[in-house]
């Protein structure tokens, strides 16, 4: 396997379970892992600490390129950085969660975010190195070319549970709200399908993975069957863009 050309590009809604297939694919494989999520709650956070309305689309778009924004992409030592800051637990923040889907549509901010998620794997290609990218437009947008492409998808009820449980981890312990968190994750839904640039889009080329009665190895294991094979086929076929 040529491990610069390979691309993996997870794709799907909140809650899917893309985050945890993701890592668990990049620590099997040794590849970079890109959380392109966080980029953008990055940007989001530093809206928000900023004291920018992060519904005034054209402040955000004036301002975007100021923070410096530093993603780890080792699966086993994972961690977001705002001019210097670290803001790993903070992106998580329900302030956060609400202001995203804002902040990630305007134009200004998804093209740098894009750039930005090209350099690390251009990073890490260099390196000799693979990399799984992980968000909601990634095979559509930011690697369209990418050798695997995976659509990961959950009912809306068990991506709360599963969400909800998150959660209850960083509050410590507190008991969440699971109907409240399918309320977020529906409207989560609607703005990440319905805005108007880069749309959260199953692509026909894409390999549906649902993963409502799945267990994570299981659901590992297919994405890891996906990567072996994209592998065997490159190295059969030989480079190509």
């Amino acid at each position: 396997m040529s491990a610069t050309e390979i691309v993996v590009a997870i794709d799907g809604p909140a809650g899917s379970g893309k985050s945890s297939v993701s890592k668990a694919i990049a620590a099997q494989f040794d590849f970079a892992y890109v959380d392109t999520g966080a980029t953008y709650r990055a940007m989001a956070w530093w809206v928000l600490a900023e004291g920018i309305d992060p519904t005034d689309a054209e402040t955000v778009a004036a301002r975007c390129e100021e923070p410096r924004i530093d993603l780890a992409t080792d699966p086993a030592a994972l961690g977001v950085r705002v001019d210097g800051v670290d803001v790993s637990r903070a992106i998580r923040e329900a302030d956060v969660t609400g202001a995203v889907s804002h902040v990630s549509a305007v134009p200004q901010v998804r093209a740098r975010m894009v750039q930005m998620q090209r350099d690390i794997v251009a990073r890490a290609a260099a390196q000799g190195r693979g990399s799984v990218v992980e968000g909601r437009d990634i095979a559509s947008v930011v690697f369209p070319n990418a050798p695997v492409k995976v659509f990961l998808t959950a009912d809306t009820e068990i991506r709360a549970q599963r969400r909800a449980l998150e959660d209850q981890e960083r509050a410590g312990g507190a008991v969440v709200d699971v109907g409240s968190t399918v309320a977020g994750l529906e409207q989560r839904d609607a703005l990440d399908s319905g805005r108007a640039l880069s749309p959260l889009t199953r692509l026909a080329d894409a390999v549906h993975i649902d993963a409502t009665h799945l267990t994570l190895p299981e659901v590992v294991a297919l994405v890891a069957d996906l990567v072996v094979s994209a592998g065997s086929i490159m190295r059969e076929n030989g480079p190509h863009g």
